[in-house]
């Protein structure tokens, strides 16, 4: 396992952009896979986006689509995910998450095997 951080959460308008932060405390995320779910209080946790390893292949949720982007700079050994246009319902707590399944990258909850504390991202209208 490894143990992920997230960062970049915050307050913003509607229509605003974020960049969030996912950093191993190990310092590497080689042979990762990387996904971001997010979940608000009475919903599941829903995948947002996944990145495998070393980056070749993305998936994103449709409702996320065009919207928000997920990279990943190997050397830093940082998952990121660039959130714009936000949406009032893009409200909720972003989590990081790593998984052995390579590729294609892995999009289900259970697939993935070490998580972050999550990040809260508010978006006001």
């Amino acid at each position: 396992q490894v143990h992920l951080l997230e960062s970049g959460g915050g307050l913003v308008q509607a229509g605003s952009s974020l960049t969030l932060s996912c950093v191993s405390s190990e310092g590497a995320l080689d042979y990762w896979s990387v996904g971001w779910f997010r979940q608000t209080p009475g919903y599941e946790r829903e995948m947002v986006a996944s990145i495998s390893w070393p980056g070749t292949k993305t998936k994103y949720a449709n409702s996320v689509k065009g919207r928000f982007t997920i990279s990943r700079d190997n050397i830093k050994h940082t998952v990121f995910l660039q959130l714009s246009s936000l949406k009032p319902e893009d409200t909720a707590i972003y989590y990081c998450a790593a998984s052995r399944l390579t590729s294609p990258p892995p999009d289900q909850s259970t697939e993935f095997i070490s998580w972050g504390q999550g990040t809260q991202v508010t978006v006001s209208s």
